[in-house]
């Protein structure tokens, strides 16, 4: 990675989620070989001044993409940065994921839709030979994937764990989670997140994108990626090889660790976060999903496998679904049936980056009728 300067050059986009904030925490830490450029937020104006008085930065580099959308595209591109963080929530994060590979940068990615969604269109970037750039995952379970894989090589690979907590609902039966609140849904047990993943952890959404994600990142075939309900969020995720050695990362909840990861460009940073210690005793325990209680899995699974607009299409419906949900407007058990019932209706291709938008309208539109008919 070349730079202009001695430092790192960061911008972080989403500065003031929950991403975001994290990730200054990391660069205030190494401020000695690290340096925050520009920042990108959205409606929190109070917090995105502190952060930039706080950096030094002109208000040119640190702004507000909420009525300009081009401010992520421009950051994301800018010569003067060498490491994007996105952590954008939604599919508003996809636009900057473009423009940073194109531009060939080190793209730390936290925004997962915009994978997920434009995942076709991504690889036609990453596998240009005039590409230079880098993703590096910031997804606390595909980055301990991507840890375990420095242990073998693709072709060793027999499959892919992804753990899960269970979320606030685990053990409870479809009949017991038809109705719950969003208060009770936003008590994640685990992790502390913005609203919207939260609630995506509580449906098992957020672990169906991640299967997806993970078969963008790594290239591997969805009957080898399995998911695995583990509690303690002390197993970030594993590989297992074709020997039948399995690699697991082991760290406490710490969204910084791969934060710090992303930061160091294959370098580890000399700050720890979520260190383990293993002077008293403590258990693991692991179970599989339940699917009918959670059927948001088998519906990522199913788009997954049919690939093309499909994953758009059930990234886009369920970003309106959840938001539905948190506006009192739908059941939690409606956010599933509103995705699968936008599933249903078909998908568009996404072979290029206007398609991609094309059909991310077109299911939330669709979305948004069902929403309609099942406001309660």
């Amino acid at each position: 990675m070349e730079s202009m300067g001695d430092k790192v050059r960061v911008a972080v986009l989403g500065s003031t989620g929950s991403i975001g904030t994290q990730s200054l925490q990391v660069l205030d830490k190494v401020r000695d070989t690290h340096e925050v450029v520009r920042i990108a937020a959205g409606n929190n104006l109070e917090l995105l001044e502190e952060q930039r008085n706080a950096w030094g930065l002109s208000n040119e580099c640190a702004r507000s993409a909420t009525k300009d959308i081009s401010v992520l595209k421009d950051f994301a591109s800018a010569d003067d940065v060498d490491v994007v963080i996105n952590g954008v929530v939604g599919f508003a994060g996809f636009s900057a994921t473009l423009e940073s590979l194109k531009a060939n940068k080190v793209l730390g990615l936290a925004n997962k839709e915009s994978l997920i969604a434009g995942g076709p269109v991504v690889r036609k970037i990453t596998s240009s030979k005039d590409f230079k750039g880098q993703i590096i995952p910031v997804d606390s379970e595909h980055s301990a994937i991507w840890q375990c894989l420095r242990s073998g090589t693709p072709q060793e690979v027999d499959e892919i764990v992804l753990t899960a907590s269970g979320g606030p609902f685990r053990g409870k039966t479809e009949e017991e989670i038809k109705n719950v609140t969003k208060e009770q849904a936003l008590k994640h047990p685990t992790w502390s997140m913005g609203p919207k993943i939260t609630i995506d952890s509580a449906t098992l959404f957020n672990k169906g994108l991640e299967v997806i994600e993970a078969h963008e990142l790594f290239g591997v075939e969805f009957d080898k990626i399995k998911v695995v309900v583990h509690p303690q969020s002390i197993v970030h995720s594993m590989v297992t090889f074709v020997d039948g050695a399995t690699i697991a990362q082991l760290s406490h909840p710490d969204m910084r660790l791969p934060i710090s990861l992303a930061l160091g460009v294959q370098n580890r940073l000399n700050v720890s976060y979520g260190k383990m210690s293993f002077d008293e005793a403590f258990s693991l325990d692991f179970e599989p999903p339940d699917r009918e209680a959670f059927p948001a899995l088998d519906l990522a699974y199913e788009a997954g496998r049919l690939g093309g607009g499909a994953p758009a299409t059930l990234s886009a419906a369920n970003e309106i679904a959840v938001q539905a949900f948190l506006d009192d407007k739908i059941s939690f058990s409606s956010i599933s049936e509103v995705v699968d019932d936008v599933l249903q209706e078909g998908t568009l291709p996404v072979d290029n980056e206007e398609e991609v938008y094309e059909a991310d309208r077109l299911a939330r539109e669709r979305a948004q009728r069902y929403v309609e008919k099942r406001i309660m």
